[in-house]
């Protein structure tokens, strides 16, 4: 991973026991994702814009077995 993210924010749906994803951004427009378990040294899921948006359409239309 070479990128560097920014602006880590807490996903609106995480619980408040600890269960939570952490969403960034880099500056090519790539979007991480990482579990704030880790305290910012786990490993971090990477999308293009395109499949971000690929992915949070299907979240939202509970699409996601096809």
């Amino acid at each position: 991973m070479s990128r560097h993210y920014t602006n880590w924010r807490k996903s609106r749906h995480s619980q408040p026991n600890g269960n939570c994803v952490e969403i960034g951004r880099a500056d090519d427009g790539t979007i991480g994702i990482r579990d704030t378990k880790q305290h910012g040294t786990g490993p971090i899921l990477e999308f293009t814009q395109a499949e971000w948006a690929t992915l949070v359409h299907r979240i939202r239309t509970h699409q996601l077995n096809t």
